[in-house]
């Protein structure tokens, strides 16, 4: 169904070109999806004409199941079908302010359209009028860099970075999630005109560096963010776990490097972008709490509570939404290093409740997260973290069945205290509101009303005496 509809897309596309005597191309990522064996659900039309006036066109061949949205002031249109969106333009001509990436545009021809792209793989375009229909214009040996695995700008690569300085982001993006490489000119102009990446909205960087999150391997990207300079200018406190301090001998590892394997590691096991973030993030205060202690090496004491609590600010600073998203990455943060601890020691009751109950629904994340974290070269320090941490999630299943702590509430809530007790809100309300907490983490008290209110009323006669 889905490639039926593609196909009679075009061909009312071409009726509609033909009707309005205008030549129609798709171009840009439709068509390098198209030989990367890609599936694409945008699809981009340039006319050479008024893209307005074939949107509208083409609606009106479609009927009432599919929708049109204009936008005048950019001579824009976008046709909605099913799950196809449609954008059509006139195709234009560019040229830039140096204080500004919105170009100053004007009517152009196709080869102006392709001029203007931003790679030589997005410049491809196919003819879809009647006299043109099905025909490759690839004005910049855009097949042959997909083939070659090559990300390359039509024009100098200078001129491209410094009028869109966006396009260094998107070069980045294409490199990590397409697995290709910058040609040398295109990386070195991106080292040259980093500092142009200041005048880039930071919505629209946030929105680049989550699909670099998101790309298979985003290591890649970080690396080529890190080497041109850019991340330094956008994410600062990540580039701040770069380097090897060595005293007396004795070394921590390179916290930037373990951060992208433990990225790296937790995109092999979800596509969860909040949780490839809580690992981007999870030793982001190392730097901050890096102390040297004589005889033992550096310490990284409270790096997670640190973290946790810089969590908001770089959200804040990079625009990320300051919602339930940054505040379960700023959970794992806080609580990344209390499995390892679990799993080194023996795995006791009390200690698997508390985690259960702090983590709640997120614990399996936690668990991903913490296993992501073993980046040991030593084969059998591996194994045995693993086998801990099979010891630690069996412990999580059976207290969950047994004691159901995963978003636990108490069985008897502070107002229920002040009424059984006849007391008014007090210190002692806390007081006792957590020993009945503590009470049943560490097992002295079953999870249920009864044993509660027993365990409440001894609490109560000891208050008295």
């Amino acid at each position: 169904m889905y490639t039926f509809l593609k196909q009679s897309i075009f061909k009312t596309i071409q009726q509609c070109a033909d009707d309005l005597n205008v030549d129609a191309y798709v171009i840009g990522g439709y068509v390098r999806d198209i030989f990367l064996k890609r599936d694409s659900k945008d699809i981009d039309i340039v006319t050479i004409g008024k893209g307005i006036d074939l949107a509208a066109k083409v609606h009106e061949k479609l009927g009432n199941e599919a929708t049109i949205a204009t936008f005048k002031n950019f001579g824009t249109a976008q046709v909605k079908i099913h799950d196809l969106e449609i954008e059509f333009v006139g195709a234009r001509k560019e040229s830039y302010n140096r204080h500004s990436r919105k170009p100053i545009v004007e009517d152009g021809t196709l080869q102006d359209d392709q001029n203007r792209r931003d790679f030589t793989i997005n410049a491809l375009a196919i003819g879809v009028s009647k006299n043109n229909f099905g025909k490759l214009l690839d004005p910049f040996n855009g097949i042959s860099d997909l083939e070659h695995k090559i990300i390359r700008t039509p024009l100098d690569p200078d001129i491209t970075y410094s009028d869109d300085p966006l396009r260094m982001m998107r070069a980045i993006r294409f490199a990590s999630q397409l697995g290709f490489t910058i040609e040398e000119k295109s990386l070195a102009a991106i080292s040259k005109n980093k500092e142009r990446i200041n005048i880039v909205s930071k919505e629209r960087i946030a929105d680049e560096l989550n699909k670099i999150i998101l790309s298979p391997v985003p290591s890649v990207g970080f690396k080529l963010l890190f080497n041109t300079g850019l991340l330094h200018l956008i994410f600062p406190e990540m580039v701040k776990l770069h380097g090897v301090d060595t005293i007396k001998g004795k070394s921590h590892k390179d916290n930037f490097y373990h951060t992208l394997e433990v990225l790296d590691n937790t995109a092999k096991k979800s596509d969860n972008l909040w949780l490839r973030w809580a690992a981007v993030l999870h030793d982001i205060a190392k730097p901050a709490t890096k102390r040297f202690e004589e005889g033992h090496g550096f310490t990284f004491h409270g790096h997670e509570d640190r973290g946790a609590r810089m969590t908001p600010k770089i959200f804040a600073n990079l625009k990320l939404p300051l919602n339930e998203k940054m505040k379960y990455v700023q959970k794992l943060v806080q609580l990344h290093l209390r499995p390892i601890v679990l799993a080194k020691t023996e795995v006791t009751d009390s200690a698997v409740r508390r985690l259960l109950f702090e983590a709640g629904d997120d614990i399996d994340d936690l668990m991903l997260l913490c296993e992501s974290d073993i980046t040991t070269k030593n084969p059998n320090k591996v194994k045995r973290y693993m086998q801990n941490f099979e010891i630690v999630r069996t412990k999580l299943v059976e207290l969950e069945e047994k004691d159901r702590i995963r978003n636990w509430q108490p069985p008897i809530s502070g107002e229920e205290i002040m009424s059984l007790y006849n007391l008014p809100p007090s210190r002692e309300i806390g007081i006792l509101k957590n020993a009945l907490k503590d009470a049943i983490l560490d097992g002295e008290v079953e999870n249920n009303y009864d044993s509660a209110k027993e365990f409440l009323d001894r609490k109560f006669l000891e208050f008295k005496h």
